[in-house]
């Protein structure tokens, strides 16, 4: 079980992009991209087979997962995250600091 995964809210805790959160939207291996941060322009070409123009586009980069931490929404600040098994024996992701659940 991941720590972090698709659709979570993250913050940035170094690079460039320090202190900004955004959402997850692709995790590769170990690296992430997140929403609107570690924008970069890439210069293509066109490609007149796939209808795509040419020029500058830009798009996310992605970011090492071990420089974001998921960010709490209720305390505003970024969060360490632990596993826990409930009762009936499902696993979940928990807050450290507070020990609430993660909804995700």
């Amino acid at each position: 079980m991941n720590r972090i995964r698709k659709g979570d809210t993250v913050l940035v805790i170094a690079g460039k992009n320090k202190g900004q959160h955004g959402e997850v939207t692709r995790i590769d291996g170990d690296r992430v991209f997140v929403q609107n941060i570690n924008m970069v322009k890439r210069h293509t070409k066109p490609n007149p087979q796939a209808q795509q123009p040419g020029g500058i586009v830009e798009r996310e980069a992605p970011i090492h997962i071990s420089n974001v931490m998921l960010y709490d929404l209720a305390t505003g600040k970024g969060e360490r995250v632990g596993r826990k098994t409930l009762g009936d024996g499902r696993k979940v992701r928990v807050y450290r600091s507070t020990g609430e659940v993660v909804d995700a």
